[in-house]
């Protein structure tokens, strides 16, 4: 089956790159679509394209509202020519296994499922630490955590985008949630998500972008952790280093507010329909 991604970004200069260099291999295409970034963003976009030449369909839309952002997503799936899409923010990176373990599934059972659902690895603070499960708010069918719908098939009756940035999701033709139609399959094959850590020197003209930002001491990932092969293969060289670790202050600031983030979500579990 043809399988393309998506990627619409907006000043995502630290992770992009990787991001879309860990996909990019294993898909036909990947419409890549800038919404206005002023950090460099499209640099990286250009150097992408020279990289995986035919590959890379690079556009500059514009985005100025919320609003704006669900029409270019919908211009952006109308576009899609393919059997199934990928869905790849640019702070996604994913591991080499799991690309190919879910386009496996796709080609395997692409016919008879809708859409694919995959755990993710929220880094906090920097890429040595990231949240414990009980952070994990996604809810799909009786799973509840780190998890996110990254892959959907394109044959779906009706299908569009509904809702405004940040509560914006896939639906049928009768406005029902891709994940609430029960034809979803889950896949173990989990991805790294730095969407809790600083993507850009223009985070604050992202919308939304500053609320995700997370003061917070995370878990140590173990000394033998494999991660995503993109971060050990070449890259532009003006690119901000990967590795780089929290400073004291964040250090200091995430120690007094990290208590506080646990009892918030202690009290939100223990409420009906968790």
């Amino acid at each position: 089956m043809k399988v393309w991604a998506q990627t619409l970004v907006k000043n995502e200069a630290r992770w992009l790159w990787y991001a879309v260099s860990s996909v990019a291999p294993h898909v036909d295409k990947i419409l890549l679509w800038d919404t206005g970034s002023t950090d460099g963003s499209l640099y990286i976009e250009k150097q992408l394209e020279k990289k995986f030449p035919g590959k890379i369909v690079l556009r500059e839309v514009k985005q100025a509202t919320a609003e704006d952002f669900t029409k270019v997503r919908q211009e952006m799936l109308d576009e899609t020519k393919s059997d199934w899409f990928i869905v790849l923010d640019g702070d996604e990176i994913w591991f080499e296994d799991s690309i190919k373990k879910v386009i496996e599934t796709i080609n395997r059972e692409g016919e008879n499922i809708e859409s694919i659902v995959v755990p993710t690895i929220n880094l906090v603070g920097d890429i040595f630490h990231f949240q414990g499960k009980a952070a994990g708010r996604y809810k799909f069918g009786q799973k509840i955590g780190h998890y996110n719908l990254r892959a959907i098939n394109r044959n779906i009756p009706g299908l569009r985008v509904q809702g405004v940035h940040g509560v914006q999701g896939w639906v049928d033709v009768e406005g029902k949630m891709i994940q609430d139609r029960d034809t979803y399959k889950f896949v173990d094959a989990p991805y790294l998500h730095a969407t809790n850590l600083r993507r850009s020197l223009e985070d604050a003209k992202v919308i939304k972008r500053s609320k995700k930002f997370r003061f917070e001491l995370g878990e140590n990932f173990p000394k033998d952790f494999h991660y995503p092969e993109v971060f050990f293969r070449d890259r532009p060289h003006n690119l901000v280093s990967p590795w780089n670790t929290m400073s004291t202050a964040f250090k200091f600031r995430a120690f007094f507010e990290t208590p506080l983030r646990k009892i918030k979500r202690r009290v939100w579990q223990g409420k009906p329909g968790y």
